[in-house]
């Protein structure tokens, strides 16, 4: 019989680091740093302009150099051609010099008849080039600080909305948190897709009726309408003159001229419209995602707010923001934390589907989205260009499957049921 240890003489009971539960998590949380630090961190550099000119580096690029695949991969008799063909006559001159051989027979060489010269000159491209001559790499790293920015801004936005909107339902209680869960069951029963769309819509065509001036516009041509007839005694409404200028073709022209001078339409930057389209994108996609938020955080203050610490602390006066501040927000850490990293995912997500539709971020501001929109129409029978979809759904997809291992890892850690 092996000889008994007082409990006293017993070794430390190892702990356990919640954070290590979960090694998909930590794999997942080194795979987001890394890309967040190559997407995020290289968006000045990506944004920036080419050699003092006006074009952003992730739009700089020739026709001439379109389509070429990825440089690691190989040049076939085809690229190589294509490849060739992308340098100006100065390069080729040179070469030809350096090699003995004439321009034609450098833009006919291929396989082993193209000198060393020739193949150091081509295009490195690291994963290969689009449609327009434009770097890929680059693309996919602005692209992906873009998508990146949108889904984290979004998230915070509904994590934001959802726990003051669940908070206040929870504490209010009665007749208010009835009629505040009623709003978000109806919310609810909408589709959520659609919801974002018609935002997204809806706050582009406010933008160009600012630009345009259009609807200012017309509400002038009908009166200076009515004004004119009234002159030789014809009265008409508005209506009727609305009528009147979509029969008199000319007529119309002649009072819209007039309207343009008296309007003139507004001026706005590119780089201000695509903050604009950006902002707008994310806050359609976050000012409709709060709602399962808003449930997690009223059922988890509906449960706080019956414990002794708050009754005592609304016992002895203290103000309410004071309570949810110092008493029940501390207690909603964990479930905010882990909501917040399953909702940037969604939101990264959303971005891309509606981007990938041409709703979302517009080209040439480049997103993951409408990368993989352009790469879609680049497979073909005749000759498949990939690498134009298949980089960014890969980018996309290990992104959102790292997310989601974060997410439960997370949930790991502060789930004291979960504990070791």
């Amino acid at each position: 019989m092996p000889a008994s240890v007082p409990a006293v003489m017993a070794p430390p009971r190892e702990r356990d680091n919640p954070l290590t539960r979960s090694p998909a998590g930590l794999i997942g949380i080194a795979f987001l740093v890394g890309m967040m630090m190559l997407c995020l961190g290289t968006l000045p550099w990506t944004l920036g302009s080419v050699g003092g000119s006006s074009v952003p580096r992730f739009d700089s690029g020739t026709p001439r150099e379109a389509r070429l695949p990825p440089a690691w991969l190989g040049y076939d008799e085809r690229d190589q051609v294509r490849a060739t063909a992308a340098l100006d006559e100065e390069r080729l001159l040179a070469i030809a010099a350096e090699t003995g051989m004439g321009v034609d027979a450098l833009r006919s060489a291929t396989g082993e008849g193209v000198p060393t010269e020739l193949s150091r000159a081509w295009p490195d491209f690291f994963l290969g080039s689009d449609q327009l001559g434009r770097s890929l790499w680059v693309r996919l790293l602005a692209g992906g600080g873009i998508s990146l920015s949108i889904g984290i801004a979004a998230a915070l936005l509904s994590v934001c909305i959802g726990t003051v909107y669940g908070a206040v339902a929870a504490y209010a209680g009665g007749k208010v948190d009835s009629a505040m869960m009623r709003i978000v069951d109806v919310l609810y029963g909408l589709p959520y897709i659609l919801l974002v769309v018609l935002l997204a819509v809806a706050s582009d065509a406010l933008v160009d009726e600012w630009i345009s001036r259009s609807k200012a516009k017309q509400s002038w041509m009908q009166t200076a309408l009515v004004e004119r007839l009234a002159e030789r005694g014809e009265t008409i409404d508005r209506r009727e003159a609305k009528s009147l200028l979509l029969e008199d073709q000319a007529l119309e022209t002649e009072l819209a001229a007039e309207a343009a001078l008296i309007y003139p339409r507004r001026s706005i930057s590119e780089p201000t419209r695509r903050f604009l389209d950006v902002a707008t994108l994310l806050i359609a996609i976050g000012g409709v995602s709060w709602l399962t938020m808003a449930r997690v955080i009223r059922g988890q203050v509906l449960s706080l707010k019956n414990q002794p610490f708050v009754e005592a602390a609304r016992a002895i006066g203290v103000p309410t923001h004071r309570v949810f501040v110092k008493h029940l927000l501390p207690n909603l850490i964990g479930p905010i934390v882990v909501y917040a990293t399953l909702a940037v995912p969604q939101a990264i997500l959303q971005e891309s589907f509606l981007s990938f539709l041409g709703i979302g971020v517009k080209p040439p501001l480049p997103s993951w989205g409408n990368l993989a929109a352009e790469g879609l129409s680049e497979l073909n029978t005749v000759r498949s260009h990939w690498w134009l979809l298949f980089f960014p759904c890969a980018l996309l997809g290990l992104t959102l499957l790292a997310m989601n291992f974060v997410g439960e890892g997370l949930r790991e850690a502060f789930d004291p049921k979960r504990g070791r």
